[in-house]
């Protein structure tokens, strides 16, 4: 959309303006925006309620339909109404009185003024612009999304200008938003000073507060640093008689037994032990231990919510984790070996990806730290069968973290991660933090000091930690980055989101929202089945992709599903890294250091499309720390790279994509070693990795056909 995104007001009215000296009302007749009791502006905090525990000093409270007939929507809204505030990424939308020009609508037209942070006005006069902009003829109703992500926990003042034409063209007319019909208060009536700008007359305004999105994880994260946690234990092998610590030269292999059944039932397999040679000899030890972490998540997988200013959020117990662990070969530093923490992917476990960066890292001298994402890794029952080239085997508890949350009898491999119904618009958000609360936890052990070999000395170096995580990784990885402070770099990889935008738009996964879809009362879906989806699992949101010309909807029942999947986003805002990327350099919390980073993702991923990576770097101003790994041009020399690239980091067993892994990884390696001070392009002066990105970030899919 039109320029600016993003600006101060300098042509902004003091706040004391008299309200007097506003602009006349627009004379022209015309279409006006609608403010009755069916319609208006929304977000408003007219559908909010005084909430003084709330850092916002509010709480939504969004009326219910009847819920006889539309429980999904109730569900939804109890979620909802215990929140303090609305999306930082909001899907306006606001219903007009007739036809309106969708190509009038642009940010000079309508935008939003930052009214600055409820408790220290940072942010204050800032101009917001508009983008994916959708007209609906049917409901005479314009929807859009702000241009940029909007600070957590501040007021924002929505602006419709008579920029805006009707179909005839002519300029709306005010309307009547200051009436008692309007329900907005003093509130309001002060801010709109605020709105004026670009010579155009104000004809509709609506004020709204942001939510609160990352207090929950920094205040834990103050909790875990006060705290002095027990030893780790690496006595969990045979039942607590044998150290689990194995030299790799003397392994045979290791069977994981992992638990699919609730019965239970097991499925065995061998870990990838080749994958330990990628560099020869490079780690010397593979181990595991056990270490406690707090437990925030009740039994539907939902962390309650506490108030935002004067409340913190408790733990409703603790959970015994266990953790995998590759030292290198190389004699041990002094202050130990450096390390990183490695996140692994959706439906993956810590026995899948770690084990492929783990040779590289350890050629570098770094250690390679990783747990289970909660949901992951099977149950709680599967083990490893630890086969030495001489002694008998070793079995050692596999923490799995899955469960069989639905009651059919199996556990999937992500079955646990997301809320139980009725709180299933919670979807990930709160697995997704548990598992940062659970690697905040590890790094407090790593600063307490972990002692792998039993020697009484510390093994891991607690001022050189660092994280790398692929996929889901790079999401909660960038979530980590944000509200850890002794984590010294990182490098999330083909991060994106939110979790509802790459589920809508991953091919790979958009059949999970078709289910969503389906199941809801009432049910949502509003396409046939196709050949791709011969399942009744499809449908059409009809949302236009950024910097798009405004779209006019003619797809019955799209605009009911865009509202579904705000509203998924912002119940998950406080779980999604776009929330969390402006804290790991822009804007560091208070005691904390800006940390050095990379963002590794590659054009045309499938997975996690492109479009929500690039939310990431525009949320966090880390454009010149992108690497973007040119996958077309990779396949274009040679159709045995797979077309989609988003396993690039660790596709060590592909031929053709192999040392496209190995020089990925060992850019994170070099950048770890050298404590987050040097970036080395991956192919040097090859066109293959773009070291920082050329050109602009990509907004579309770039699927390779």
């Amino acid at each position: 959309m039109s320029e600016p995104c993003k600006r101060p007001l300098r042509w902004a009215f003091p706040l004391v303006l008299p309200l007097a000296l506003l602009p006349a009302l627009a004379l022209a007749d015309g279409v006006a925006v609608r403010y009755d009791a069916t319609a208006s502006p929304f977000p408003s905090n007219r559908y909010t309620v005084p909430d003084f525990g709330n850092a916002t000093l509010r709480r939504v409270s969004l009326p219910k339909p009847d819920c006889a007939t539309r429980p999904s929507d109730c569900a939804d809204i109890d979620v909802i109404n215990t929140l303090d505030g609305f999306s930082t990424q909001p899907r306006i939308t606001v219903p007009f009185t007739g036809d309106i020009d969708p190509a009038s609508v642009n940010s000079d037209s309508i935008y939003l003024v930052n009214l600055g942070d409820v408790l220290t006005l940072r942010g204050f006069g800032d101009k917001v612009g508009i983008n994916q902009v959708v007209w609906d003829p049917a409901s005479k109703t314009l929807a859009f999304t702000s241009d940029e992500l909007l600070q957590e926990r501040s007021r924002y003042l929505l602006v419709v200008t008579n920029g805006v034409r009707d179909a005839q063209g002519k300029k709306l007319k005010s309307a009547d938003f200051l009436g008692g019909g309007a329900g907005h208060t003093r509130e309001l009536r002060d801010a709109l000073p605020m709105a004026r700008g670009s010579g155009r007359n104000v004809v509709a305004a609506s004020l709204f507060t942001t939510q609160t999105a990352t207090g929950d994880l920094l205040k834990v994260q103050r909790r875990i640093k006060s705290s002095t946690p027990a030893p780790v234990n690496f006595m969990i092998g045979n039942g607590g008689a044998v150290r689990a610590v194995f030299p790799v030269s003397g392994l045979q292999g290791i069977q994981f037994n992992r638990q699919t059944g609730s019965a239970p039932a097991f499925t065995p397999g061998l870990l990838p032990t080749p994958a330990l040679q990628v560099v020869p000899g490079a780690v010397g030890h593979v181990a595991y231990g056990r270490y406690e972490s707090p437990e925030y998540q009740n039994a539907a997988k939902v962390i309650p919510a506490t108030d935002t200013l004067t409340g913190t959020p408790r733990p409703l117990g603790s959970q015994s984790l266990v953790f995998q662990l590759f030292l290198p070969s190389s004699p041990k530093p002094a202050g130990g070996w450096p390390v990183a923490l490695f996140g692994h992917g959706f439906t993956d476990s810590m026995y899948g990806a770690p084990w492929t960066v783990a040779s590289v890292f350890a050629s570098q001298g770094i250690a390679t730290l990783s747990i289970n994402v909660v949901g992951h890794g099977g149950g709680a029952l599967g083990t490893l069968n630890v086969l030495p080239t001489a002694g008998a085997p070793v079995v050692v508890p596999a923490g799995g973290r899955g469960i069989d949350q639905d009651g059919n009898g199996s556990i999937d491999s992500t079955e646990g991660v997301n809320a139980a119904a009725p709180q299933t618009i919670v979807s990930s958000r709160d697995g997704l933090r548990q598992t940062v609360i659970d690697l905040m936890q590890l790094v407090r052990q790593v600063e307490a000091g972990i002692d792998v070999d039993g020697d009484g000395t510390r093994d891991l170096d607690p001022n050189r930690i660092y994280y790398a995580g692929q996929s889901f990784g790079g999401i909660y990885g960038t979530m980590l980055l944000g509200v850890e402070r002794n984590i010294k770099a990182g490098v999330p990889n083909v991060p994106g989101g939110s979790i509802t935008e790459i589920a809508r738009l991953s091919p790979s996964f958009r059949i999970l929202t078709g289910l969503s879809l389906a199941t809801r009362q009432p049910v949502l879906l509003n396409l046939p089945p196709t050949a791709q989806l011969p399942v009744p699992l499809n449908f059409n949101e009809n949302i236009p992709l950024r910097d798009q010309p405004p779209l006019v909807n003619n797809v019955p029942g799209a605009m009911a599903i865009a509202e579904l999947l705000d509203r998924n986003q912002w119940v998950q805002q406080s779980g999604n890294p776009v929330s969390y990327a402006a804290l790991i350099r822009q804007n560091p919390p208070q005691g904390h250091a800006a940390k050095p980073v990379i963002l590794q993702f590659a054009k045309g991923d499938v997975t996690v499309p492109n479009p929500t990576t690039s939310a990431i770097v525009r949320a966090g101003g880390l454009q010149d720390r992108v690497t973007q790994f040119r996958n077309d041009l990779a396949f274009a020399a040679n159709p045995g790279v797979p077309k989609n690239p988003h396993t690039f980091l660790t596709n060590i067993a592909i031929p053709a994509a192999a040392p496209y892994a190995v020089a990925a990884q060992s850019q994170i390696a070099a950048f770890f070693a050298s404590n987050g001070a040097l970036v080395i392009d991956p192919d040097g002066p090859g066109p293959l990795f773009e070291v920082p990105i050329q050109g602009p970030l990509p907004e579309g899919l770039n699927f390779i056909p």
